[in-house]
């Protein structure tokens, strides 16, 4: 634990204050923590997913050599300052990190952090040990401005206020747009605006927040045009007495069947198409504020009260049940709103004499004051797994010190978009420490993540990093003071600490790994009670749980935010180019501990590779399915385990969770119902829902194209005797139809040439990649005759995609067909595109390939069968054409990207929009979607 003691630092010249006492966790005295890392160069050259072309290059960057591909180029696409191709362009880890730690090393000597320079010195070496082996990483905000001529902007979650005047209205449309344009996103609640009920004083009828939230819909659509890469993340709140409610909880429902009817009649309103920019209020997350009064209408049944904004009268009553089966009703079709639940959110108040806590930022995480911001820093669990598969609990709580520490610091230098965000945030200090990696710790530790084993591992580690960051918190009040507004709310903010304290005290234990966090957890919060109540507390806000998009890839983590794992095979980027589909290296730790010889774990993984899941997998017992649940998928948690995980995790957080409870297409109205029920009952502060298919403008879901087959009727078998013949070779004509195409895969150049015989039916296929008298030539070669045999004596297509299509081996990754963006092996390329050129619909959709005209068809809601007669009827006028449909326009290529490949191998869709940056499909982060390509998110970073 890090001790206080006198230095001799002196803050603004004036008497010398006590400092910190640094010990070492990672490094050792007189090493830099840089000489203990194996350094190597790499190119980063990233290319666009619509016609191939290099959109980004950089080469020679320098990166440990533990980091993966992935890592890198997130990090050095994202981060990395200065303009590209010029000497001032970093091009080191090693200067990013020294351009960011050094501000913070820097600020925290000149505001007397540290006893001595010697402390000084540990700080700044533990802190690049830490971000140069992924054990944590800042927020997005941090590493793009900390130490550059830019604002130093850190705070990536900002909350608003409006007031009920034109003024006010005018000043949020201008707040939030600085703050888009910035990347960040913000919140805002709009209870205070009168409602469209209600008269204005010179006697009209007021417009309403829901009119005023059109015009910041247009004005955030406008800066997300002009950001390009990711739309303005923002969250709308209205307080559910408020008499414009259910126009608010309709808005995005009518808009959503707004896009179907434009969709009906012809227009593009598919996912950057160019008429859904037509429909309203879609680049905001909106939610309801309830109160406990609203939620036990709802139970007992009866009327509520909704209350004109200035006098606070009732002017109109709803049916609570009928309010609230509206709000489950509107999220069924549209996902939106969530529920954000005031009294909650409240009574965990730090400092309720400064103002309550109306809103949120726009993935519900941060949930504090008005006009405030919040910085996040996020820990990697699977950095504290050791061996043994026991938690370092010592190392997670120094580190957890020297994280809160910095994360402080940085409000002392931070720049803010507003004057009144500086004011609040410099007053009250708010931090947002938390965790990713959290899914890949369970699992790797024998866990299920639905089950109370699981549950109690992740409320332990969160009932210990919130108490040792209080903890923390307080001996940094005794350094350099509380927060500025500590005086005025001391015995609420004491009154929450005890909270948490008492949460922590009913936390019960399951196994031996959560019981030994617990002890120290425990020990923490007595000792964060006694030197609370001696210094008072530094911060008002230390904890929260984010999405971790972006710095989550930077960290190699397996999963974000408290999030499961998506699916238990992904795939891994490879220095030089390509891909190759791995299963989750944390699946083999879990079957060790679980205890499985190595001959049963290999054949156990060598399943999982083939079918993406764990059911009848030789010799796993079926009470060890449940560690391998995921997200989506065979297996996939259920709903109501999202919501026992949060609801495990949040008594000790300081915020809220960033995280989206998906249910399948299937759900009811009830279902999410009862989702927003027992997250009042279990002590959610907000909580979000996605059902799967619900919005018309998303993303093709592979799975979902294909048709089951239909059930024969009943019948007697017909049975046939066939007598087979030696097969005879059918000969080309001297004369046949061919076609050639030219193509790219991973980098590697090719030609193939395709030929038919005259009537019908692929017979001959030939292909160079390589100078004539080359090894692969000659491979190739070989390999072209042997098929074109075996297509003369009779061998079906499909015979040779069944055996082909999948095959993985360099060169793969991105190639320069629109039909097929995404390939696993110049094997795998040539016969999707023999398939989609000379097989017919119906064959191709049960492999689950379809060109690009017949995604978008799908997208469109339209019959890609119909296309195909289309097809068909031209390919009788002109055969060889028909390959590709003619006087169709082709749509920008939907990326085949390597998750929509591992979706149609697993049979589970994960509904996430399509990367504008690289074409990749994004992952769900929280409430966000990430990037797993370029790093891009939808909202958080």
């Amino acid at each position: 634990m890090t001790e206080t003691a006198s230095g001799s630092v002196a803050r603004g010249g004036k008497r010398p204050r006590k400092g910190l006492k640094m010990k070492r966790i990672f490094t050792k005295p007189g090493v830099h923590p840089y000489d203990e890392i194996q350094w190597e160069r790499r190119d980063v050259v990233m290319t666009n997913w619509r016609d191939g072309s290099i959109n980004f290059e950089q080469r020679g960057v320098e990166f440990p050599e533990f980091w993966s591909v992935n890592a890198a180029n997130i990090v050095t696409t994202k981060y990395f300052r200065g303009a590209v191709g010029t000497p001032q362009r970093e091009w080191s880890l090693k200067q990013l990190i020294d351009r960011v730690v050094g501000v913070y090393t820097k600020t925290g000597i000149e505001h007397g952090y540290f006893a001595t320079d010697e402390d000084a010195e540990i700080f700044d070496h533990e802190l690049k040990h830490a971000l140069a082996h992924q054990v944590f990483a800042f927020n997005s905000p941090v590493w793009f401005n900390v130490g550059t001529a830019s604002p130093q902007q850190v705070s990536a979650c900002f909350i608003l206020s409006v007031d009920d005047q034109m003024e006010s209205i005018l000043e949020w449309y201008k707040e939030e747009g600085v703050i888009f344009k910035g990347g960040s996103g913000s919140g805002v609640n709009l209870s205070r605006i009168r409602s469209s009920k209600e008269l204005l004083s010179s006697g009209g009828t007021a417009s309403g927040p829901v009119s005023f939230m059109r015009g910041a819909d247009a004005s955030a659509g406008t800066i997300k045009s002009g950001g390009a890469t990711r739309r303005a993340a923002k969250m709308v709140v209205l307080d559910v007495d408020h008499p414009d409610i259910e126009e608010f909880i309709e808005t995005k429902a009518r808009e959503e069947d707004k896009v179907r009817a434009l969709r009906d009649a012809g227009f593009d309103m598919d996912l950057g198409g160019k008429d859904i920019v037509s429909v309203q209020y879609q680049n905001a997350n909106n939610s309801v504020r309830v109160s406990d009064e609203f939620m036990r209408s709802v139970e007992k049944g009866g009327d509520f009260g909704l209350r004109a904004r200035l006098t606070g009268e009732i002017i109109e009553k709803v049916d609570a049940k009928d309010l609230f089966r509206k709000m489950a009703k509107a999220a069924w079709e549209c996902a939106d709103p969530g529920v954000q639940y005031d009294d909650t959110i409240n009574d965990w108040h730090t400092t309720p004499e400064t103002g309550r806590i109306t809103a949120s930022n726009p993935c519900s995480e941060y949930v504090h004051l008005d006009n405030s911001s919040c910085n996040l820093a996020s820990i990697n669990l699977l950095k504290f797994l050791k061996d043994d598969n026991s938690f370092n609990v010592a190392d997670f709580v120094k580190l957890t010190e020297l994280i809160i520490t910095a994360m402080d610091i940085s409000i002392s230098f931070a720049d803010f978009p507003t004057e009144k965000i500086g004011e609040t945030t410099r007053a009250y200090r708010q931090l947002g420490i938390g965790y990713a990696n959290l899914g890949a710790l369970l699992m790797a530790t024998g866990h299920a993540y639905d089950s109370d084993g699981g549950r109690a591992v992740a409320g332990a580690i969160t009932s210990l990093m919130t108490g040792v960051s209080y903890r923390r918190s307080a001996e940094l009040a005794g350094v350099v003071g509380p927060y500025d507004g500590y005086a005025r709310n001391a015995e609420p903010h004491k009154r929450v600490m005890r909270k948490h304290a008492a949460a922590n005290d009913d936390l019960r234990t399951v196994g031996s790994m959560d019981a030994k966090i617990h002890t120290e957890a425990s020990r923490q919060w007595s000792e964060c009670l006694k030197l609370g109540e001696k210094n008072g507390y530094r911060n008002a806000q230390a904890s929260l749980l984010a999405p971790t998009g972006t710095i989550g890839l930077m960290m190699d983590c397996d999963t974000t935010g408290i999030e499961p794992d998506l699916a238990l095979v992904k795939f891994k980027k490879l220095v030089g180019g390509g891909s190759m589909q791995i299963v989750n290296q944390t699946i083999p730790r879990a079957l060790k501990q679980l205890g499985y010889q190595q001959e049963q774990i290999e054949a156990i993984v060598e399943y999982i590779a083939e079918h993406g899941h764990v059911v009848d997998a030789p010799g796993l017992r079926l009470e060890h399915y449940e560690v391998f649940d995921c997200a989506m998928g065979e297996r996939a948690i259920a709903p109501m385990g999202h919501v026992r995980m949060m609801a495990a995790t949040q008594p000790f957080l300081s915020g809220a969770i960033s995280k989206t409870v998906n249910l399948p297409e299937s759900a009811t109205i009830d279902d999410i119902e009862q989702v927003y029920l027992e997250g009042w009952k279990l002590g959610l502060k907000a909580l979000a829902v996605y059902r799967d298919n619900c919005k018309v403008g998303q993303p093709l879901s592979v799975g979902n194209g294909s048709k089951k087959e239909e059930p024969k009727a009943a019948a007697e078998p017909e049975v046939k005797v066939i007598e087979v013949n030696r097969p005879t070779r059918r000969r080309m004509p001297n004369q046949r139809p061919s076609m050639t195409t030219r193509f790219t895969v991973g980098g590697a150049k090719g030609y193939m040439t395709a030929s038919s015989y005259p009537d019908d039916g692929l017979g001959e296929v030939f292909l160079k990649m390589s100078k004539q008298g080359s090894t692969l030539a000659g491979v190739m070669d070989a390999f072209s005759v042997a098929i074109s045999i075996g297509l003369q004596y009779g061998v079906p297509l499909e015979t040779y995609m069944s055996k082909f299509v999948n095959m993985r081996f360099e060169p793969a990754g991105m190639t320069d067909d629109p039909d097929i963006r995404m390939a696993t092996s110049v094997m795998d390329y040539i016969f999707r595109r023999l398939a989609l050129d000379h097989l017919p619909y119906d064959e191709r959709a049960a492999l689950g390939i379809f060109s690009a005209a017949e995604r978008a068809a799908q997208q469109r809601g339209e019959d890609p069968a119909a296309l195909q007669e289309t097809v068909e009827a031209l390919a009788q006028s002109a055969p060889i054409e028909a390959a590709k449909p003619k006087g169709e326009v082709e749509q920008p290529a939907q990326a085949q990207s390597q998750e929509l490949t591992l979706e149609s191998h697993q049979r589970f869709t994960a509904d996430a929009p399509l990367c504008m940056t690289c074409g990749t499909k994004m992952r769900p982060a929280g409430s966000c979607y990430v990037c797993e390509g370029c790093g891009s998110t939808s909202g958080c970073s």
